[in-house]
């Protein structure tokens, strides 16, 4: 068995069985797929103590039309409200939360309830948003009213009151304290919002130009014992041709060797404290593989590598 140095205190699953965010069917099922994948047990491998707290409970996905530019607003701020509760409990017992959603709109909880206890022991945050989307679309902006495109801008103070003022504190999150790696598919009024408020993002040109490496190396600089460091992995982060069990897949991601360097870069900091994997679809996968690919790269967040290493 391999010793993790990372949650001394355990971890605790979270599953958020919801797709009331998004723009398609299925990631409701992604908590029990991570499941089945054996992430529990893979994680437990690296001597550390695993709850599964089981999934929370929240209304129906409606399916129906966006109102006043957001779809299913009310629904979304009840699941949001029972993780940011759930996952601040686990905070407050010295736990490594990790939320196995459901779709990227449940960032907005589980990230509000991170800034909250951060806020409360005096502890910085560093946000690492994998994602094929910069997701800060407003009402205004967004093509489609789907709020899984829209937890980074709400976490940053700009949306409904509903979900921006979960956790407490209005902005849960300063821009300055996020960093988006992947980005590959931003819509044309977001794509000013996010220049505007002075988000760090790691796009694919910037990637491909300097190698995931360096990329990686700035986006934890000055990462210290103070810090607590928040993941936030979007499955399509990945390039489909590895992950194809996403509703919303974009060419042109990274490989699974580029993936796992970030995930080994995060570990060898120690630093990691809180993770949420999100869009997940079974409905689109094949046989389960692209929740294996997931559980693959947890295990690297948590310290699996091919040799040993200071």
């Amino acid at each position: 068995m391999v010793t993790s140095s990372i949650a001394p205190g355990g971890v605790s699953l979270i599953g958020v069985p919801t797709d009331v965010g998004a723009g398609s069917l299925g990631a409701r099922m992604g908590p029990e797929a991570l499941r089945v994948a054996g992430l529990g047990e893979a994680i437990a491998r690296f001597g550390v103590q695993v709850k599964d707290c089981g999934n929370l409970s929240g209304p129906a996905n409606p399916w129906s039309a966006p109102v006043d530019g957001f779809r299913h607003l009310p629904e979304v701020a009840a699941w949001n409200r029972a993780l940011h509760d759930a996952t601040y409990a686990e905070l407050l017992a010295g736990r490594l939360p990790i939320m196995l959603g459901g779709d990227h709109c449940l960032a907005i909880g589980s990230i509000s309830a991170v800034a909250r206890h951060c806020r409360e022991v005096g502890k910085k945050l560093r946000v690492l948003w994998f994602d094929a989307h910069a997701d800060f679309n407003t009402a205004t902006l967004t093509p489609s009213g789907n709020i899984h495109g829209m937890p980074v801008a709400c976490l940053c103070g700009v949306g409904p009151r509903e979900l921006v003022e979960i956790g407490g504190h209005v902005p849960a999150l300063s821009p300055k304290q996020v960093r988006q790696i992947g980005i590959r598919s931003v819509d044309a009024g977001e794509k000013q919002h996010v220049h505007d408020m002075g988000i760090e993002v790691f796009d694919m040109r910037s990637i491909d130009e300097m190698g995931m490496r360096h990329t990686m190396e700035l986006a934890l600089a000055l990462l210290d014992a103070d810090t607590h460091l928040h993941v936030s992995f979007d499955v399509d982060f990945l390039d489909p041709d590895i992950a194809p069990g996403v509703g919303t897949t974009v060419r042109g991601g990274p490989t699974y060797r580029e993936a796992q360097l970030c995930m080994e870069m995060i570990a060898d900091t120690g630093r990691l404290a809180s993770l949420d994997v999100v869009e997940l679809n079974p409905a689109l996968d094949m046989q389960n593989r692209t929740a294996e690919v997931a559980v693959d790269l947890i295990e690297s967040l948590f310290g699996k590598s091919t040799l040993m290493r200071k």
